[in-house]
């Protein structure tokens, strides 16, 4: 049992997978897993050592995703889980979603759970976004009219008055987001976790959004459980974080330490480069000289280039990320908005690609380069700081105005009549 006061508790959770294969990767290896798990004993597949460290290529077919997580959470609290791309967040949040369940450990709760986690999670395409709330509603134990007596103040937040009756199937990733996130907050959970998903929606959104969770909080006794890469929201929010790295939680307490032990982390990444067995540089070029220097509206030349490695699945997914000196990501692109990308990428080869007119405004930009496979979409190598690019400001409206603090990231040209 646990205590009155405590709502969840994480005890000596751990979750292995093994790399490229469903399941353990054959029937045989998956009965004799069930049968252990029957007898109350271990898995006899684990596999002692492997760590979920991205900066290397794994050494092995299972690899750590979690190892030894244990922590609490008041009712009441709002808690921040951070840590760079593949530290285990997600992994730890649909753990205790329930929608995937730990190699070892035990997660211990009260109450009823809704999750947030990716978009659409939850939502059946071929309903109706109201039919969809009376469905999430009815998972989580309510009543008709309890759920009933919530539906207009769910439709009024997230804003789909006018394609509530539509096929969710039609909207947008941000309506479902919003639709989502609206469902999973006002059906009353004991526990509300939310992944990074709502990076998805508009400002707007994102602060009503934050807004919600705290009166959750505060007014409702409820817990919530927050991912986030923008560290002002985890400041602004959550009242105690803890911070996870390859796999293991390297602190849990006061969320601004938290937060400046990640970004001090982050610091240090920045002076590694790339330290990879597969990606060897990443370089990027104007007019055929390479530069990490460039104007607004620029078109930039950029190279991939691969080390010869060796691997059991086909790399066909290459993804750049561009994030500010706040850390928010303001621009992405990858093979996957190319429909005419169709090839594998081979060992000892160069990816190329022009992103065109990168109009985002003037400021330096971290950028996260990441491959991996495109179905099912699944990073196989991230490195968070793979270059630093620089955009200056050329009078881009050949006016002599440039973009105004607090007027956004990305730059338009306009005409008025």
């Amino acid at each position: 049992m646990i205590d009155d006061d405590i709502i969840l508790k994480a005890e000596n959770i751990s979750k292995q997978y093994r790399l490229g294969l469903v399941g353990t990767g054959t029937l045989g290896h998956d009965l004799n897993r069930f049968w252990h798990k029957v007898r109350g004993k271990e898995d006899p597949y684990l596999k002692i050592g492997a760590v979920n460290d991205r900066s290397a290529t794994a050494s092995s077919d299972y690899v750590w995703a979690l190892r030894d997580i244990n922590f609490e959470v008041k009712r009441g609290e709002i808690l921040g889980i951070i840590g760079k791309n593949g530290a285990g967040k997600s992994t730890l949040l649909k753990i205790l979603s329930r929608v995937t369940s730990p190699t070892t450990g035990s997660i211990k709760t009260r109450g009823r759970i809704a999750s947030l986690l990716e978009v659409g999670t939850g939502m059946h395409p071929e309903l109706t976004g109201r039919e969809n709330i009376f469905l999430n509603g009815a998972i989580l134990g309510m009543t008709k009219s309890e759920i009933a007596s919530k539906i207009d103040e769910i439709v009024e937040f997230s804003g789909c008055q006018m394609y509530i009756d539509t096929p969710v199937k039609r909207y947008s990733s941000g309506m479902r987001v919003r639709l989502g996130f609206a469902v999973a907050a006002f059906l009353e959970p004991d526990i509300l976790v939310v992944d990074e998903v709502l990076a998805v929606g508009d400002a707007e959104f994102q602060k009503k959004a934050i807004g919600k969770m705290q009166d959750i909080s505060s007014s409702g006794g409820r817990t919530v459980l927050f991912v986030s890469h923008n560290m002002t929201s985890i400041r602004q929010l959550c009242t105690k974080a803890i911070l996870l790295k390859n796999g293991s939680v390297s602190f849990e307490g006061k969320t601004e330490k938290a937060v400046n032990l990640y970004m001090a982390d982050n610091k240090k990444e920045k002076t590694k480069g790339i330290k990879s067995d597969i990606i060897n540089s990443l370089k990027f070029f104007k007019d055929n000289v390479e530069s990490d220097t460039f104007y607004i509206g620029d078109d930039i030349n950029v190279e991939v280039d691969f080390h010869d490695f060796k691997l059991n699945i086909d790399l066909n997914y290459c993804f750049l990320a561009f994030s500010d000196s706040n850390e928010r990501r303001v621009l992405s692109v990858g093979t996957h908005q190319d429909g005419s990308f169709n090839k594998l990428i081979e060992p000892n080869s160069t990816l190329k690609s022009t992103i065109l007119n990168v109009n985002i405004k003037q400021g330096d930009y971290d950028v996260l380069l990441a491959v991996g496979t495109k179905t099912p979409r699944q990073n196989f190598e991230i490195i968070e700081f793979a270059g630093k690019l620089t955009i200056l400001n050329n009078d881009y409206f050949k006016t002599g105005e440039d973009l105004l603090h607090g007027q956004g990231d990305v730059i338009l040209k306009s005409s008025w009549s």
